[in-house]
């Protein structure tokens, strides 16, 4: 029997202490991304055939993800955590008030991150390939987009990591180690 279940003294056995609730494409979609935009970023204007390569990578997980967020289990549907504008306002509130409630999957303003960041690095990737075009090739607004389409995403992934930090504090979980092994507390 796996060490998350427990048993009662008459040997019945108990719900599952953990469940999961990131599936391993979501992880390894996560940690992925992670690790492609750090070397899109630091091999910027060094060199440019790894940045390139590290775009294209972003551009296929992006894709993957838009379809999983389709098609994939529960946790990973948009439907599951993309939320009205008032939902997500009402939980950072409430977050900034240290009472915001606990959710299994994504929390409303998680799920605004999610959003935010798929359609910000889709507009890096998109001028990253405009760029490459010799039609674009040398047009400064676009690497300006593209530039500052970066150093945005880099202030939305600070707030994406004080929210992980404050909602694992909060809810007294590790959020980091959940987004490793996929299990949260039932």
């Amino acid at each position: 029997m796996p060490a998350e279940f427990g048993t009662t003294e008459a040997g019945r056995v108990q719900q599952p202490a953990t469940v999961e609730i990131w599936d391993p494409f979501i992880r390894l979609f996560h940690w992925t991304l992670v690790g492609l935009f750090v070397i899109a970023y630091a091999s910027a204007d060094e060199l440019d055939r790894l940045h390139v390569l590290a775009g294209y990578g972003v551009i296929v997980l992006i894709g993957l993800r838009i379809a999983w967020g389709f098609v994939g289990p529960r946790h990973a549907r948009f439907s599951s955590f993309v939320r009205r504008p008032a939902e997500v306002r009402a939980h950072l509130t409430d977050m900034v008030r240290l009472r915001a409630k606990r959710h299994l999957g994504h929390n409303p303003a998680a799920g605004a991150m999610i959003v935010a960041l798929l359609t910000l690095i889709a507009v890096i990737c998109a001028t990253g390939i405009a760029m490459t075009d010799p039609a674009w090739r040398g047009a400064e607004w676009l690497e300006e987009i593209h530039e500052g389409a970066a150093a945005l995403s880099l202030v939305l992934i600070a707030f994406h990591v004080a929210g992980v930090v404050l909602g694992s504090l909060l809810h007294g979980e590790n959020l980091v180690a959940a987004m490793i092994t996929g299990r949260k507390r039932a």
